[in-house]
């Protein structure tokens, strides 16, 4: 069974991933900078409502992986609160200014986050050298890699996903994100031979809005009047098709 993780940017988009099949959720804000920590609110709700397993992202803002003091404080803060509310995971990363993984902060979280698991997420993908970040993770213990092979897309790092997971040999997960849809999944889990993958599922919500203010945007959005959400059919096909025989 290849079993699908979704990136859930709210408990809404949460609840259509269970209901689609997903088994587990990386939770999150603000996906168009690639996801940031979820609020305090977002986090115990979808503890209450959902029976899958819940991983926030421990990311304080959009950019880059390399974090001030102030900012590697409050992502210790917010494991605290993950682990407060009994969540089942985390995910996490943090580089150097090289470009390698900064293994001694990663240490301090993962130790602070016991018991809960710890996925490293695509800051991987930005590391200077994939093969020495996968072992570092690896003697970290995580117990999975969210990547694209260092690529735009998982389709495009297609072939360098495939060698992570031999070099990986069974050692941590390696699980394909990034661009992964209806079109690609079964090519993508046909080569790679991923047990896992992760994807969005999502499509644009239309606002009900009936006045619009046309001389002003609030943020850098380009439509602010629609926003997305999980599809939980989208998750449901995407399952489907990643367990079909090829």
């Amino acid at each position: 069974m290849v079993n699908m993780e979704v990136c859930a940017n709210s408990v809404r988009s949460a609840l259509a991933a269970q209901e689609g099949g997903a088994i587990r959720v990386e939770l999150c804000d603000n996906l168009p900078e690639g996801g940031t920590t979820p609020s305090y609110s977002q986090i115990a709700l979808a503890k209450k409502t959902l029976s899958i397993k819940i991983y926030p992202i421990i990311r304080p803002r959009g950019g880059d992986f390399l974090y001030s003091d102030l900012e590697f404080s409050i992502m210790k803060e917010d494991i605290k609160i993950c682990k407060s509310l009994k969540c089942d995971g985390v995910v996490i990363g943090i580089l150097r200014a090289d470009g390698s993984v900064d293994k001694q902060r990663c240490a301090e979280l993962i130790e602070m986050a016991k018991p809960m698991h710890v996925t490293f997420h695509r800051a991987f993908d930005m590391s200077n050298n994939l093969e020495q970040a996968l072992e570092d993770i690896i003697e970290l213990g995580c117990e999975r890699i969210l990547t694209s092979g260092g690529e735009s897309s998982a389709h495009r790092g297609i072939e360098v996903l495939a060698k992570l997971s031999k070099l990986a040999n069974g050692r941590i997960i390696i699980m394909p994100g990034a661009g992964i849809s209806t079109s690609n999944i079964q090519e993508i889990i046909k080569i790679t031979g991923a047990i896992e993958f992760h994807a969005s599922a999502k499509h644009a919500i239309k606002s009900e809005m009936q006045f619009r203010n046309p001389k002003l945007n609030m943020g850098s959005i380009a439509d602010e009047f629609s926003y997305d959400l999980t599809d939980s059919e989208t998750v449901k096909n995407l399952i489907e098709l990643a367990n079909k025989p090829i």
